[in-house]
């Protein structure tokens, strides 16, 4: 299991803690640091069921410097977002925790990080 994280982020803080106290083998990405390539977020997108638009934190400053809101979310400009993602990780919803069973998730909220660390006792 890999966290992508951001040590800024209450959330990220609040996902390796409760990791931590299960005691389940992760490794954290700090992707601001060492952001994700291209590839990396396409497979990231489809363990997740997620389009590139439905990753990007739109009130990052970012974003409006970008003009994000104006992109137009279909199969045309795919490309367009995960280039914006892939060269702007702030734009990058966290925590996501990528799973061992291939799949993904977004543990913004407080049921989809219980389902992991349930899935993960003792896992070290």
């Amino acid at each position: 299991m890999e966290l992508w994280i951001n040590p800024a982020c209450s959330k990220c803080r609040t996902a390796v803690a409760a990791l931590d106290e299960v005691d389940a083998g992760y490794t954290t990405r700090r992707y601001l640091e060492q952001p994700p390539t291209t590839a990396e977020l396409e497979s990231v997108l489809a363990r997740l069921g997620l389009e590139p638009w439905d990753l990007a934190r739109m009130t990052e400053p970012a974003a409006k410097q970008l003009g994000l809101r104006a992109l137009p979310r279909d199969e045309a400009h795919r490309a367009d977002w995960v280039a914006a993602l892939a060269q702007n990780p702030v734009l990058i919803q966290r925590p996501i925790i990528t799973l061992d069973d291939g799949t993904a998730v977004v543990a913004r909220d407080a049921a989809t990080l219980d389902r992991v660390v349930r899935g993960s006792v003792g896992t070290r």
